[in-house]
């Protein structure tokens, strides 16, 4: 039998060790912002038994291999004193629009938007939160935010739930660009139901962590498929308008990794990046213990026809 491909990464994954005192980073997303690479990702609580306490936290990079924390968010208010988490980064005029979920507030949890000068410190937006979902088939939360510019539009991808909290789905909106991004700003594209909902065997209950791609005529979506560590994996799917949308394969494109592998219990949470010189990378999560450990890890990516693949080469 051939062996599986695996995913070649672009250096060692890395975690976040000032937490928890063992490496744990979740949910990237990376943009290029001047001469270096910024890494925005969820850090958790202090420990295991402490729910709150979450907060997104700034890695850096000049190479996309070598990371280091660099600074991590402030709570901005009474709705992200609990935690804040899933970070969305895209630059716009030159200046770090930053949208993440508040945490730990159940069905009212929310996305908020902030903006820097120089992708480490942040003011947040006066109107936050400023994105909550509307419609009888979503439970009202609304989390794992990520955004693409695509010519006068911000589109934004978000996670919900079906009202009995048991399905996690997907949905898109968008505002016009240089607007104040505030809740009367956003027009909720998925109306009458989710753009994606998991449907596939390997989706199990969850369709979440959306990464968006704009080419000019059309956008891609990279997603993680079913709840972490069941395995979460990541498929992707395709839309001429951001509002309907249509999976590219029946097959996840980053598989997790086989047994002892770093990525064993899952690949999830993909970040997309388009870097200055074209080139185009997927990050994301992984680990090999059930989530005692978080990693973060990129790979090369590349568009024949529109059909993605990811850089990999055959296992021993």
């Amino acid at each position: 039998m051939t062996p599986a491909p695996t995913v070649r990464l672009l250096g060692t994954p890395w975690g976040d060790t000032s937490r928890r005192g063992r490496p744990y980073a979740k949910d990237p997303s990376v943009i290029r912002f001047g001469d270096r690479y910024l890494l925005y990702f969820s850090l958790p609580s202090a420990s295991d038994d402490e729910p709150e306490g979450w907060s997104v936290g700034i890695a850096e990079s000049d190479d996309l291999v070598s990371w280091h924390t660099v600074a991590e968010l402030p709570s901005f208010g009474e709705y992200d004193r609990s935690g804040a988490a899933a970070p969305g980064a895209v630059v716009i005029d030159g200046r770090v629009h930053l949208f993440f979920q508040t945490y730990g507030r159940g069905r009212e949890d929310s996305i908020c938007h902030a903006v820097s000068d120089d992708g480490v410190t942040f003011t947040p937006n006066p109107q936050n939160p400023v994105f909550r979902p509307t419609g009888d088939w979503t439970c009202g939360r609304a989390i794992d935010a990520d955004l693409v510019v695509a010519g006068e539009w911000l589109l934004l991808a978000w996670v919900t739930r079906d009202p009995t909290m048991t399905t996690q789905l997907l949905g898109t909106s968008r505002a016009r660009l240089g607007s104040a991004y505030g809740p009367g700003d956003w027009e909720q594209l998925s109306v009458d139901g989710p753009a994606l909902a998991p449907e596939l065997p390997w989706e199990q209950d969850c369709i979440e962590a959306p990464a968006l791609r704009w080419d000019g005529e059309r956008f891609t979506m990279f997603y993680a498929g079913a709840y972490n560590n069941a395995p979460q994996q990541i498929g992707w799917a395709t839309s001429p308008d951001g509002r309907t949308w249509t999976r590219g394969s029946d097959e996840p494109l980053v598989p997790a990794g086989s047994e002892g592998s770093w990525n064993h219990s899952e690949s999830g949470h993909p970040g997309y990046l388009r870097d200055d010189d074209g080139r185009e990378y997927l990050f994301f999560q992984g680990n090999p213990d059930d989530g005692h450990t978080w990693l973060i890890a990129g790979t090369e990516l590349t568009l024949v026809g529109g059909v993605p693949t990811v850089s990999s080469t055959a296992a021993d």
